[in-house]
């Protein structure tokens, strides 16, 4: 069981701490495992948020008994960071321990130096100030989230929930991170490197391209045109081609691919078939493109991906 520590402070922000919180604090009876989460205070009792809302979060001297820190938001003003909060932070840091930052929160990663030399984002609005602050951040823009395994920024609100889902995945594999997400009804398959927002006008019949997707998602395991996708989502193909480019940094083709690969994977954790039938199974011609396209965006085979987590 990995104990999660959700950072709290005067004026923390509510969406992105309630987004912490619905991840990680949220009791799900449905797995055997999950995290146990804390909402916590390093500095007060009492903390005053939006609208002065009083919350009431744990107080603790300490972060040595968590394994995870979730920090929700930060001030980006320069203000100084409180001891306890940077002498607490660096050392869970320097015991090797995960930190994800939501939306502002990379601003106190950064301010305590532990992004220096790495890759960071936050919230597009906060971009020139983080940049000009932060120099030694190799600050990547327009992007969903960044995450190493132990260090992870997400763009914004919405973001911090794929990032978490990521985390989720990383610790419990794609099976339980797909349930989480259809609790949450939103997708699973958003990857970091897809941009925080997308500059393209409300479609006159809202949904049809959410419905070609999911159209789609449901239809894997058959040959799929793209053309088809298009006409389903009442769109002509060069219109469908650049929506997808918008929306998703991606192309319909690379998107089914992906698609594909999440599906193998779950096939993989929880299911005794062979490479063969999991590949028709997922909508790959044969094992052999399979294999290709599990070298190419995982860098392992099959084989070894289903003896890293299949769950016997």
């Amino acid at each position: 069981m990995y104990r999660v520590a959700i950072l709290t402070f005067d004026h923390v922000a509510l969406f992105e701490l309630s987004c912490a919180v619905e991840l990680f604090g949220l009791p799900r009876p449905e797995f055997d495992n999950w995290y146990k989460c804390h909402v916590v205070s390093l500095t007060r009792e009492t903390i005053t948020s939006t609208a002065g809302l009083q919350l009431a979060p744990r107080l603790v001297t300490s972060l040595k008994d968590y394994e995870m820190l979730v920090v929700p938001s930060w001030p980006t003003d320069g203000r100084e960071i409180p001891e306890p909060i940077a002498r607490e932070v660096l050392e869970f840091y320097e015991r090797g321990k995960r930190i994800l930052s939501f939306c502002s929160g990379a601003f106190l990663l950064a301010q305590l130096g532990l992004l220096n030399g790495k890759k960071g984002t936050t919230h597009w609005k906060y971009a020139d100030i983080f940049k000009a602050r932060f120099p030694d951040v190799k600050y990547v823009p327009d992007v969903l989230y960044q995450y190493d395994g132990t260090l992870g920024c997400s763009a914004g609100s919405s973001a911090a929930i794929d990032l978490g889902i990521e985390v989720i995945r990383s610790d419990f594999g794609y099976h339980v991170a797909n349930k989480v997400a259809r609790r949450l009804v939103m997708s699973a398959h958003r990857k970091g490197g897809q941009t925080q927002y997308a500059e393209t006008p409300v479609q006159n019949e809202p949904g049809q391209f959410a419905k070609a997707l999911d159209w789609a998602m449901q239809n894997l395991h058959e040959p799929i045109d793209i053309t088809l996708l298009a006409n389903k989502a009442n769109m002509s193909r060069r219109t469908f081609d650049r929506k997808f480019r918008a929306d998703f940094n991606l192309s319909p083709k690379e998107w089914l691919v992906h698609q594909r690969l999440n599906l193998s994977k779950t096939l993989l954790e929880n299911k005794s078939l062979n490479i063969e039938t999991i590949a028709g199974l997922a909508g790959f011609e044969n094992s052999t493109t399979m294999r290709h396209h599990f070298s190419k965006k995982l860098g392992i085979s099959p084989s070894q991906y289903r003896e890293q987590f299949y769950r016997f």
